[in-house]
């Protein structure tokens, strides 16, 4: 995992999506570490291992699923690029 340390420990990045949108979290390789959902409104959250809201998934939910942090430690290759249909508050975090 290349990215930021502090004492030779990894640290995460994190991103802030509040509303009906496609985000690209970050271009290049990196490793999603987990995305919490926190309020706002029900809908879908797809993540994408692209720079575009297609292609490969990395995972695809509902938020209605619960307010919660779900770990999902998986690297991705090409983007993070996180499409969310409603105005759901997700927090990612990434390095």
């Amino acid at each position: 995992m290349a990215g930021r340390t502090i004492n030779g420990q990894a640290v995460c990045s994190g991103r802030a999506i509040s509303t009906a949108t496609t985000t690209l979290v970050k271009s290049g390789s990196g490793y999603l570490h987990t995305l919490s959902v926190t309020g706002g409104t029900a809908g879908t959250i797809r993540v994408y291992d692209s720079l575009v809201g297609s292609g490969a998934f990395i995972a695809d939910f509902g938020s209605t699923n619960g307010l919660m942090t779900y770990t999902l430690d998986v690297d991705f290759a090409i983007g993070l690029t996180i499409v969310t249909s409603a105005a759901t508050l997700v927090t990612v975090s990434f390095i």
